[in-house]
């Protein structure tokens, strides 16, 4: 995501390269040595921030001291940012997963840029303003489609607790099977604990997500059943990484409008399969809600 507004804002005037790609888990990985000469060999290097990359904290120090390293979320107002209780002290890091959040981090891109190479400073600006309007233009998007999601509906249950922010831009109740960190192992009570809310509140539909293991919601589904409740996957959910190079799902905006898209067609919402710009390549499946597929409930 970070290299994504990055390319978009540095435009011709740099070759950007990102060293997590396609479905890898920033919260587990570890820089390799290529990583390291690539940060190293760089003008400028740029970090998503919020402590998201726990196991690259000690290399980004020492590639600090020899140029210049940005986090994107340095501009985001701390009033703004959600502390999980699990996390006392530190603030969830997914602040992508809001798109009006993520439009002041393209801001810090440009603003940064901006300061390294002061005689493109204009051009940078100017495409960080354009694209910043995008992101805004997305999340008022999303706030129209989530609007039609049933009151009943709106709960959002995924593999790790990647949509807090997502939540509270959409009004959605937002439950994970792990923690805000992919690092924290999903224990068999917190999997009981939302099997009887599954079938407590006759939730329909869960979240399997590109980056994460697919276990945990396996076995929350597999208790379901054994109470009698039939879950249904209602789709995969792009959560810390974007989707294949080269495609529309591969871009920060295709990767929440697919997200928004497959949500809300879930959760019983009305949005069109194709998306915001009528691009994304995979509709969303709508889950059964008959009464055979819910166990007669």
């Amino acid at each position: 995501m970070v290299t994504d507004i990055v390319k978009e804002v540095a435009g011709d005037k740099a070759t950007v390269k990102g060293l997590l790609g396609a479905g890898v888990d920033p919260h587990l990985y570890k820089p390799t040595r290529d990583d390291v000469s690539a940060m190293m060999k760089a003008d400028v290097v740029f970090y998503s921030g919020l402590m998201l990359e726990g196991k690259m904290a000690d290399t980004l120090i020492k590639v600090a001291r020899n140029k210049p390293v940005y986090a994107v979320t340095e501009l985001i107002d701390e009033k703004f940012l959600l502390e999980p209780p699990e996390m006392s002290g530190h603030y969830d890091p997914h602040v992508w997963m809001d798109a009006s959040a993520w439009s002041r981090c393209v801001a810090a891109v440009g603003k940064s840029l901006g300061e390294y190479d002061p005689a493109n400073k204009a051009g940078y600006a100017k495409r960080a303003e354009d694209y910043a309007a995008k992101c805004m233009a997305l999340y008022d998007y999303g706030k129209k489609v989530m609007a039609t999601v049933p009151e009943k509906s709106r709960t959002l249950i995924s593999s790790h607790d990647a949509f807090n922010y997502f939540g509270r831009a959409y009004d959605l109740q937002v439950l994970g099977v792990q923690g805000v960190s992919t690092e924290s192992e999903a224990g068999l009570q917190r999997i009981n604990e939302l099997v009887d809310y599954t079938v407590k509140n006759d939730v329909k539909a869960v979240f399997v997500e590109t980056s994460v293991p697919k276990k945990t919601i396996e076995a929350l589904i597999e208790g379901a059943k054994s109470r009698g409740h039939l879950l249904k996957i209602g789709g995969e959910l792009f959560s810390d990484a974007m989707g294949a190079d080269k495609t529309y799902e591969g871009t920060y905006l295709g990767m929440i409008d697919h997200n928004i898209t497959i949500v809300a067609s879930a959760l019983g919402g009305e949005v069109s399969p194709k998306g915001w710009q009528g691009k994304l390549a995979i509709e969303p499946a709508k889950p059964d809600t008959s009464k055979e597929a819910t166990g007669g409930k």
